[in-house]
């Protein structure tokens, strides 16, 4: 069996610009890969049979994506090969971190090649939609302005930086964040060249915050240390460091009870050499 990372991602901004006729919100969004994640095992197996060969807590296999996606890649490309997948999840649940996406990506990204189906990245991020808004981005494999409901994508230029990540223990419902009649969808729209490091916030904090006073508690710490936003629909809050001693050095101050982690931004997917151009 072969081992893929599949790394989190960080929304640096996060705004609702809008709302479709069919219900799906209009967002503007920087992506930034981190060198954080899970793990995937991989074996081909030649009788078709998509298996997960471990039982993973809180991720039934009927829910599980890295099975949805490789089913679904098997399906378009009619492939007639199966695979041995193990999930390896160091990723918390609910927290905005994309790891969901991110493993369902990582498994297109891998039996592409494994299966030898010879789909483009573009082929690969039309069949992530089909399994989540984040997808697409993680396929796309590099930082990037997102746009519509994340499948328009500029790669953009970002500072060498370092985050500290804190994990409220909490899941957050994304549905449920989006659904709030509170939440802002009006944010005037920018263009990618306008985006400066820095820029904007996170639409659903607020709403996430009122609804789960962790996220709030641990955005309050943080925010003493140093710009402090929520990515995604949360739990997760981070913060932007010039330099790893940095973050380690307001990580080491957590108080008790409070958990996270230091990471590097990423500007490539580690996966992206894999994926055919279109």
């Amino acid at each position: 069996m072969k081992y893929y990372p599949a790394p989190a991602k960080l929304n640096l901004f996060l705004h609702v610009v809008g709302r479709r006729a069919d219900g799906y919100h209009l967002l503007q969004s920087v992506f930034r890969l981190i060198d954080r994640g899970d793990d995937i095992g991989i074996a081909v197996r030649q009788d078709g049979a998509i298996r997960r060969v471990n039982a993973v807590e809180g991720v039934p296999e009927d829910t599980d994506l890295c099975l949805r996606a490789a089913r679904l890649l098997q399906q378009r490309t009619r492939c007639a090969r199966g695979a041995d997948i193990e999930l390896v999840k160091r990723l918390p649940l609910g927290g905005g971190l994309g790891g969901g996406s991110s493993d369902a990506a990582t498994v297109l990204l891998a039996l592409n090649r494994m299966w030898n189906t010879r789909l483009t990245r573009p082929d690969l991020q039309a069949l992530g939609a089909e399994l989540g808004a984040d997808v697409p981005f993680f396929i796309f494999g590099e930082s990037a302005f997102a746009e519509g409901t994340g499948e328009r994508l500029t790669p953009m230029a970002l500072k060498d930086d370092w985050y500290l990540v804190l994990v409220p223990a909490v899941q957050v419902a994304t549905a449920e964040i989006f659904a709030a009649p509170e939440l802002e969808r009006d944010a005037a729209p920018i263009a990618a060249a306008q985006y400066v490091e820095g820029f904007g916030g996170n639409a659903l904090q607020s709403v996430t915050c009122a609804r789960y006073p962790e996220v709030a508690r641990h955005l309050d710490w943080l925010a003493q240390h140093a710009d402090a936003r929520m990515t995604g629909s949360g739990a997760c809050v981070f913060a932007a460091f010039a330099s790893a001693d940095a973050a380690c050095g307001v990580l080491a101050s957590l108080p008790e009870g409070m958990r996270g982690f230091v990471a590097r931004g990423l500007d490539r997917h580690p996966l992206y050499d894999l994926a055919p151009a279109g």
